[in-house]
């Protein structure tokens, strides 16, 4: 029997109360917002004064309520499409659903990451907005345009310093790859050149938005797609990060772009789709590690086709070799110069910052395993150091060895984006940190191992043509 109400319906739903329900609670972390609406220009005009006294709300501000209302209606209009649906054309019921998809997407991710950077703007750079994916990458720049290496400087006299409630160890470490700041860098360039500012958060908007087109490409049946669209353009923790500025986003798009290159290439069989896929992978790499997780995984997927067996090692090491030979220049060429430049400040910043054996290391915290270790009292300090990378050997290696496995019996993309989401979660959990934004990136892979398909359909699979 035919469903009454479709599933997408359902997701959408409770995909966008939590997409308004997150940022009007993240707004109560901005009490001056209301306030500091009033230095932004641009928005002085649009509602006369009287409208914003009878708007104005304790939860958030009078344009976030209008925004809502928006989004809101949308939605409504979304459930009157589903309602009608075995009564109007199947092929514009699918067009109108996507393009009220989109109008969610814009009216809460878009707008508020667009009236962030206007408040921000308004008010000075360390408001609104996130330390490392905006603050700290914009400075990371600035420093390499003044000829300064942003893995041996610090950031105490930056607006960095005015970000944040406690530790602030950030300030002596840049933990990301150096392709966050480097592409980048034209943006910054043009953005001062026209507006005499920028936010970073220009960069990231405009990679969210192309991966909301990409995504969908991966996947055949409609239903996926259009799920693909609401997970990616809602996800409850990923949409704050981008409307504050953290940089998953980034890494994010770098990854889509290379699986969608390798779904061309493998349509089109055209091998320069796996050359640049492997480039724009080498790329992903070279911003940020959360990317390195996949490499196995990726690679692997690679040797489709091939005999992947214990006997054909070497006709598979020199496949493989030549496929990967452009992720290693992709990778080397952000990735060198600061290397050769210094090396030991380079590997500090970014792993031994983070694993806890810098002099100025990352503090113990999240959600994961590491609140044992605080509640039993082994350590004397959030700062101190302890032998995380046990509990990650003993688990990671074997689930690995097993998801590879996995992998090497099914090699579809499925595979390995879940084998990706599977050894990427249990290691964070494991972790000196297991930080929120981890979680809103693996749901966003788990969403891809689910929707994406390599032609083959899941069990009980219908595909409707896309319109």
């Amino acid at each position: 029997m035919k469903k009454v109400v479709s599933f997408d319906t359902v997701l959408l739903f409770i995909l966008t109360i939590a997409r308004v329900r997150i940022d009007t609670m993240a707004a109560l972390a901005t009490p001056d917002r209301q306030a500091d609406l009033a230095k932004v220009p641009l928005l002085s005009a649009l509602l006369p004064d009287k409208s914003l006294e009878l708007l104005h709300d304790w939860l958030v501000d009078p344009y976030s309520l209008l925004l809502i209302t928006v989004t809101f209606g949308a939605l409504m209009a979304y459930v009157v499409f589903d309602v009608l649906r075995d009564h109007l054309n199947e092929v514009r019921v699918q067009q109108a659903k996507l393009a009220l998809v989109w109008l969610i997407v814009v009216s809460t991710v878009v707008s508020q990451s667009v009236l962030l950077i206007l408040l921000r703007q308004a008010t000075g750079p360390a408001g609104y907005t996130h330390d490392g994916g905006v603050i700290q990458t914009e400075e990371a720049l600035k420093y390499v345009l003044a000829g300064r290496n942003p893995y041996v400087e610090d950031y105490v006299n930056t607006p960095m310093a005015e970000w944040g409630l406690d530790y602030k160890t950030a300030l002596y470490h840049y933990p990301y790859l150096p392709w966050t700041f480097l592409f980048s860098t034209p943006f910054y360039l043009v953005s001062r050149a026209v507006l005499g500012w920028y936010d970073q958060r220009f960069v990231y908007l405009v990679l969210f938005i192309l991966t909301l087109l990409l995504a969908p490409r991966l996947a055949h049946r409609w239903t996926d797609k259009l799920g693909l669209v609401m997970v990616l353009g809602l996800n409850p923790i990923m949409g704050v990060d981008v409307i504050f500025g953290q940089n998953d986003s980034f890494v994010l798009f770098w990854i889509v772009l290379a699986l969608w290159l390798l779904r061309l290439s493998r349509e089109g069989g055209e091998e320069w789709g796996v050359v640049l896929s492997v480039v724009s992978f080498g790329l992903a790499c070279a911003s940020k590690p959360t990317a390195w997780f996949l490499a196995p995984f990726y690679f692997l997927y690679l040797l489709r086709g091939e005999d992947i067996s214990l006997g054909n090692l070497e006709a598979l090491a020199t496949t493989l070799l030549r496929k990967a030979a452009p992720f290693l220049v992709a990778f080397a060429m952000p990735v060198l110069p600061f290397a050769v430049w210094d090396w030991g400040a380079m590997v500090d910043d970014i792993w031994g910052w983070a694993s806890g054996v810098a002099e100025v290391p990352y503090q113990i915290r999240g959600w994961g395993f590491a609140n044992l270790i605080l509640s039993l009292g082994l350590v004397e300090s959030k700062l101190d150091y302890f032998p995380f990378w046990l509990p990650e050997f003993l688990t990671c290696l074997p689930l690995l060895l097993f998801l590879l496995w996995r992998q090497v019996k099914a090699n579809t993309l499925g595979a390995m984006l879940y084998g990706y989401s599977a050894i990427m979660f249990v290691f964070f959990y494991f972790s000196r940190f297991l930080n929120e934004n981890y979680l809103g990136f693996i749901l966003a892979f788990l969403a891809l191992a689910y929707c994406t398909t390599d032609g083959e359909e899941r069990v009980g699979d219908t595909p409707t043509p896309p319109p």
